[in-house]
């Protein structure tokens, strides 16, 4: 009966271990609090977050301040990755794996992938180690491709083979010695193709590389998708395999990736999400091929339940104002009459400023503007004022004659400020006569050089 109760002991005291996370990060500088996320996929799951505290160590007779913190795993934390994040403003973070044990490491927020240290967690320590032997064994291979590329030998030929064969011999031993963790899964997808033989030429290289370069890849695999795998490996493939300087070949080549890197995923969730991270890159730098490209060949044919249209929303409304698009439409009274950008025809092509009366940068750019304009009468300009009243407003135009000009209460928060997206002023688009968008230049001087080709 007491050894019962023993085991009954011991079984209910492994049932309720918890595990904890503890950092160190030096310098602390400014940070203050870091939370802590579960990866699932292209998405971050809020799990808790605490404060940094800053402690002073004694590191080689001199003394050093530390921002130390520490989470407990919640009894029922799931197997994976996760994600600690030490600066919002800045997406300054660190991943590691967690697989039913203490973790402890120490990294400097300038240089995370160059410092993380893990003191405490084998599954951790063991990839990091992986990592660096297998990128020291890759650049020896690479470094002879390089070679032979510029001075091609037999002697080259060969030491690229036993490179090779040294690559795998490495891979090999470390999925061997992985078999049973969850490091093991991501030990086999990093499995990176390198061709037996030396390649001829660099597209012969390039070619091999991306060919293969999801083959080792389990794309149904739970654990690589519960991490920020799967959306590193895709970025990488759309983003850096597929290069080229001429601008028509770089938009056929991103075609082509994101087509094999989303039908690479089955699962319709992770589908929907790898679609939404994809256009958001795009999205970013504004590119409108792109993004036209994904949400019709890729977001607009997932079933129906999968297409979140709160992001198709948000997206519409970042490319609203993208190079080439039409110019959101607009109205305003001027002389008393109702006027529409869309239905002025009085000029070859159109300049659109956002501007205050309030801002002292505006009353110093736009009369240079209205000086530079005279006698450029192919190009129109509607002059957007963003106030608060329309006091100084009035006196103001008086001084710009010749202008279309649109009063916008509310500054910041109105309607067709916020359309336009504008977060400072002046802010300024060059539209076409068909009311393309055809610049957005920041720089004054961009914009002169800019109209003076018009006109």
């Amino acid at each position: 009966m007491k050894k019962i109760l023993i085991l009954l002991l011991f079984i209910s005291s492994l049932a309720q271990a918890q595990y904890s996370v503890k950092g160190n990060l030096h310098p602390p500088k400014k940070y203050t609090w870091v939370l802590l996320y579960k990866v699932e996929g292209a998405r971050q799951v809020f799990v808790k977050n605490t404060q940094i505290k800053q402690e002073v160590k004694q590191v080689d007779g001199k003394n050093l301040t530390y921002g130390t913190f520490e989470f407990e795993f919640p009894a029922d934390a799931k197997t994976g990755a996760y994600r600690i994040t030490y600066d919002l403003q800045q997406n300054g973070f660190v991943d590691f794996l967690f697989n039913k044990e203490d973790v402890e490491l120490s990294f400097n927020p300038g240089d995370v992938e160059g410092t993380t240290v893990f003191s405490k967690s084998k599954e951790n320590q063991l990839y990091k180690k992986f990592l660096a032997d297998i990128a020291t064994a890759q650049y020896k291979v690479d470094s002879l491709q390089v070679a032979y590329l510029k001075n091609p030998s037999q002697q080259l030929e060969g030491a690229y083979k036993k490179a090779v064969e040294n690559i795998s011999n490495v891979q090999n031993s470390y999925a061997n010695s992985s078999k049973g963790t969850l490091v093991h899964h991501f030990i086999i997808a990093t499995d990176r193709y390198n061709s037996p033989t030396v390649a001829k030429s660099s597209q012969e290289y390039l070619n091999g590389v991306i060919s293969h370069f999801f083959d080792k890849i389990d794309f149904s695999s739970s654990y690589l998708y519960n991490s920020s795998f799967l959306i590193d490996r895709i970025a990488d493939y759309v983003f850096y395999m597929n290069y080229s300087r001429d601008a028509k070949e770089q938009e056929r080549l991103h075609k082509k990736a994101v087509d094999i890197a989303i039908g690479k995923v089955n699962d319709l969730t992770f589908k929907a999400d790898v679609i939404e991270f994809l256009t958001s890159q795009f999205a970013s730098i504004k590119n409108i091929e792109l993004v036209d490209y994904l949400m019709t060949n890729h977001f607009e044919k997932l079933p129906k339940e999968n297409q979140n249209l709160e992001f198709k929303k948000n997206i519409d409304e970042v490319m609203a104002t993208a190079i080439g698009r039409v110019a959101p439409d607009f109205t305003w009274t001027e002389n008393g009459k109702e006027m529409s950008l869309s239905q002025l025809k009085d000029g070859q092509s159109y300049l659109l400023i956002f501007y205050s009366t309030e801002c002292s940068h505006c009353l110093r750019e736009v009369p240079q503007i209205y000086e530079f304009m005279k006698g450029k009468t192919n190009t129109k300009v509607i002059a957007f004022a963003m106030e608060t009243s329309d006091t100084m407003w009035k006196n103001y135009i008086k001084n710009l004659p010749g202008w279309h000009h649109a009063l916008g209460l509310g500054k910041w928060e109105n309607k067709t400020a916020r359309m336009y997206q504008v977060n400072s002023t002046p802010t300024y688009f060059v539209l076409g006569m068909d009311k393309k968008i055809i610049a957005n230049p920041e720089k004054i001087d961009d914009l002169k050089m800019i109209l003076g080709s018009l006109n």
